[in-house]
């Protein structure tokens, strides 16, 4: 869709249509009297009619005073003059004797200045050009320039297609010599382009060249694209790339004969033809680079993607010359030119590039600004700089410094201008103009529900905490399933080199009955520490040590009896655990919250070091890559793989029994004793059920209910078998992002395709048994938070899946 006039553009444009009335006032005042022709000596001045204007105002103006002589001359002069300062309809002099009288008549004052109906052209930009002309509250009012801005308003929604549009300009009166100004805007819907017809083309089909057009005929997809609603600068646009694609494939005489544009009678349905002759092709004879190269010429050769004997394309002929641009902006040089100079002979057809490099002078960066920062602290963007100030400037650094900002997630928008220092060649500002946006969230919860009872939740964080670049979490949860309390900070820079420092501590009940999983519930406590540091601009290695202690609690004749079996073959209820994580994460995303490119990688292992109470491994994998197909579309691959085992040597114990009443557990290794039997043996071995994986909900497999796939237990009492997760995880989605669907960049609707499964080891392994769904979802970065919704079709599942089509989750933002 074309994109809308600036402020300053439509204010131009609507000063412009309203010029030629303002002169014609000044030179045609209209109505006015002078009693007598004849001069006379004025001993005093008197104004009639002034309401708003005092009566000094006018007297600046006049070019007659007191006691001058006033004939034809200056009275037509100081008519002129009144005219021309726009504060009156009406003009009269006349005379009493010797006094010369003037009677005006004011224009009125604009009272309040409405716009309704207007959605194509903001009422803000709309307004803004309004004012900046004088048409605006408390202005005074002049009918002609309204009815130049009707007009020019009709021309502007013409520009877009809009033929059917109605601009009613209503003047309502009020007392004290008031009006009311109320501007109704009926856009109508935009002309259709109902055909485009290309006449000459010989070497290429029409559908061809048509294919990367922005105008384009009414198909299935022009509802959500927009394309086939005629704008003249989208045309105009068009013809560009018209002459673009026969340039680039070696046409250097293709001439665009004609255009035309036919309208329907009834305005709806748009018909372009164009009319063209296509040429000969030309290959490229010869290249050479010339000009102050500054680098070895040899290093800039190697830049140039022309070659002798190719077809001739522009395309490529630009492709080099930013490309030598780039590499001496990236070494100072930030105002560097290469001004291609063809030589055509067209009796061989052939095109010889003289390839001449000005360089011009050499640029350093004075001040690096930043603006729009309320509450983020200079330092905390300064030290995302790769761009230094008293360096050579550097785009490729300057690009990577506005990347490394969009990354943090504190600002919505991030903008970049080099403005040159006044009274120098060789010196540039670079100013970062920033939007912030909320880097926190507030979440509170109050509910009742007959299986829960009353829950209450708070949790605080905030990833700019202070506007220092800290993030800091704190959370209280109390309901009848759980109680957390927990702690968190981390600090991006403890060291200057880029080494973060973190903490986490917290305590929690859980009673996992309410959460979709097997009947138990916990007690646990851990306290950590963990480390970060950056080994590249786009990698980071992280260590984690802590402590963690986690008691669990069954629940007879609900728990399965496969966990009741593991922890008696531990031989205790308590898991102790000295923990560490090793991992390493490449992240070259554009963007923090709304990434359109890039990819982010992580890989970490996580081992419960010797002397824990069960000796495991976790390892996990995250992969996610974002695809820029079109403007309007961006695909998204995501998958993730966990898998975890046990190491050393594995808990055993032998379960005897004198009655079956009277049972004892012996220690691996141990005969029961004498008068009892062995009624069982129990091992705990691989991943201790606790640490399982899950899948299924709005995070990994939607359309599933949260944590309900893979493995599960044996039916109890009746109920079906009870969620238990396992060992390996795997999982992925395939996502279509159309960020284009909104105007707003805090939002966006994705079409995907996700897939995956758990199970209870890598031996159980069957891609046959991968769950699979379809659907839509609407990520919103409300006012009031994060707000993700989705709507899913199961396309692989079981009878026994437990279905939840629609899902979402949602948070509260400060």
């Amino acid at each position: 869709m074309t994109r809308l006039p600036t402020r300053r553009l439509l204010a131009l444009a609507l000063a412009s249509a309203i010029a030629l009335p303002a002169w014609a006032q000044t030179t045609e005042p209209g109505p006015a009297a002078v009693a007598s022709t004849e001069a006379f000596t004025a001993t005093d001045i008197r104004v009639d009619g002034l309401q708003r204007i005092s009566t000094g105002t006018v007297l600046t103006y006049l070019p007659i005073e007191r006691g001058d002589t006033v004939d034809s001359t200056k009275i037509g002069e100081g008519i002129r003059r009144l005219y021309k300062t726009g504060f009156f309809e009406d003009v009269k002099f006349d005379r009493q004797g010797d006094i010369l009288v003037i009677t005006v008549t004011e224009r009125p004052a604009i009272n309040k200045l409405t716009l309704t109906g207007n959605k194509d052209i903001k009422t803000e930009d709309l307004t803004k050009g309004l004012q900046e002309i004088g048409l605006a509250e408390g202005e005074t009012f002049d009918r002609l320039a309204l009815d130049r801005v009707t007009q020019e308003l009709t021309k502007q929604y013409n520009n877009r297609g809009k033929y059917n549009v109605e601009i009613n300009p209503t003047v309502a009166k009020l007392d004290r010599n008031r009006v009311d100004i109320t501007i109704n805007v009926k856009e109508g819907k935009a002309a259709k382009i109902r055909h485009v017809n290309l006449i000459g083309t010989e070497k290429f089909e029409n559908k061809d060249i048509l294919d990367n057009w922005e105008s384009k005929e009414s198909n299935w997809l022009s509802w959500y694209r927009r394309d086939d609603q005629y704008s003249r600068e989208k045309l105009s646009g068009d013809m560009e790339k018209l002459n673009a694609y026969y340039l680039d494939r070696g046409y250097v005489d293709f001439a665009l004969d004609s255009t035309q544009v036919a309208i329907s009678s009834d305005k709806r349905d748009m018909y372009i033809t164009a009319g063209i002759t296509e040429g000969e092709q030309y290959k490229v004879s010869d290249v050479k680079v010339t000009g102050d190269t500054v680098l070895p010429v040899e290093d800039i050769e190697k830049l140039v993607l022309v070659k002798k004997d190719q077809i001739f394309s522009r395309a490529i002929l630009e492709y080099t010359s930013d490309a030598i641009t780039s590499t001496l902006g990236n070494i100072g040089y930030a105002f560097s030119q290469v001004n291609p100079i063809p030589t055509v002979d067209r009796e061989n057809r052939t095109v010889a590039i003289n390839l001449q490099v000005v360089p011009g002078p050499r640029v350093n960066v004075r001040r690096i600004v930043f603006k729009g920062n309320t509450r983020s602290a200079d330092e905390v963007l300064r030290r995302e700089m790769r761009q230094f100030e008293g360096s050579w400037y550097s785009q490729a650094a300057i690009d990577r410094s506005k990347i490394r900002l969009q990354r943090l997630g504190y600002f919505e928008t991030v903008d970049v201008e080099t403005p040159p220092v006044p009274g120098s060649n060789d010196e540039v500002d670079v100013v970062f103009n920033v939007k912030e946006t909320t880097s926190g969230s507030f979440v509170f919860g109050l509910g009742y529900s007959q299986l829960s009872g009353l829950t209450t939740s708070i949790q605080l964080s905030q990833n700019n905490f202070l506007g220092g670049g800290n993030r800091v979490s704190v959370e209280a949860q109390r309901s009848d399933y759980l109680q957390r309390y927990s702690f968190s900070f981390v600090n991006p820079f403890f060291t200057d080199e880029g080494m973060s420092l973190g903490y986490n501590l917290w305590w929690r009940e859980f009673d996992y009955s309410s959460f979709n999983t097997a009947q138990y519930s916990t007690t646990s406590a851990a306290a950590q520490g963990v480390l970060g540091l950056p080994i590249t601009e786009n990698d980071t290695v992280s260590l984690l040590f802590g402590v963690d202690t986690n008691e669990i609690l069954t629940f007879a004749g609900s728990t399965p009896s496969s966990i009741i079996d593991y922890i008696n073959a531990v031989g205790s209820r308590t898991f102790h655990a000295w923990r560490t994580e090793l991992g390493w994460a490449r992240d070259t995303r554009n963007d923090y919250f709304m990434p359109t490119r890039g990819t982010y990688q992580r890989v970490s292992t996580e081992i419960t070091l010797p002397g824990s109470t069960v000796e495991y491994y976790k390892l996990n994998y995250e992969f996610s890559k974002y695809w820029p197909l079109s403007p309007s579309l961006v695909l998204n691959t995501r998958a993730e793989f966990g898998y975890g085992d046990s190491y050393g040597s594995d808990s055993v114990r032998r379960l005897c029994s004198v009655l079956p009443s009277d049972p004892q557990t012996k220690a691996s290794g141990a005969a029961c004793a004498p008068g009892s039997v062995e009624t069982a043996v129990l091992t705990a071995t691989g991943l201790p059920f606790f640490e399982n994986f899950y899948a299924g909900g709005v995070r990994s497999v939607r359309g599933f209910r949260d944590n309900t796939l893979g493995p599960r237990s044996e039916s109890i009492s009746g109920f079906t078998g009870q969620p238990l997760g396992g060992a390996l995880k795997t999982t992925g989605s395939l996502e279509m992002y159309f960020p284009k669907l909104f105007d707003s960049k805090a939002a966006r609707v994705s079409a995907f395709v996700d897939f995956g499964n758990v199970y209870a080891d890598i031996d159980s392994f069957d891609a046959g048994e991968l769950r699979a769904s379809t659907g839509i979802s609407l990520l919103w970065r409300a006012p009031v938070g994060p707000i993700s919704i989705s709507y899913a079709f199961p396309l692989r599942k079981e009878d026994d899946d437990e279905i939840e089509r629609l899902q979402f989750t949602f948070g509260g933002a400060f």
